[in-house]
């Protein structure tokens, strides 16, 4: 049940007022957005979440199941030293980023993770298995 799993977000309940700032920050400032793109499949044994983290090192990404709430998160660190040159526009970020998402039913004990070539695939193996 595809219900069961659900990005965290602390929000108030959206209003159309909420709707259309969100919207107009996206849109406009779009370097505002923290978080990263992740697709969720679910499958009749197991869900499996793919996030797009390009330009992330394996070594920088955590993956935590913890409370039915499954959270990837990355953290990409640069240092500036005066060698390197002075940009005129840097849209590459640096800094941390992370997303939750709710998930139940999830087997704990066997979640498993691949990065590969700038997409992490987490699968999380369902308790029981929808019929």
């Amino acid at each position: 049940m595809m219900f069961d799993l659900t990005p965290f977000r602390r929000r108030r309940d959206l209003s159309p007022a909420d709707f259309g700032r969100d919207f107009i920050r996206d849109f406009l400032y779009p370097e505002f957005d923290l978080g990263f793109k992740a697709d969720i499949k679910e499958k009749p044994t197991e869900y499996i979440v793919e996030a797009e983290l390009p330009g992330v090192n394996k070594e920088q990404i955590a993956v935590e199941f913890r409370d039915n709430t499954l959270t990837i998160s990355a953290e990409q660190n640069e240092e500036i030293n005066e060698e390197k040159p002075n940009y005129v526009r840097r849209e590459r970020r640096l800094g941390s980023i992370k997303r939750r998402f709710y998930v139940e039913n999830v087997n704990s004990e066997k979640i498993g993770a691949e990065y590969k070539d700038g997409l992490l695939t987490v699968t999380l193996p369902k308790l029981k298995e929808d019929n």
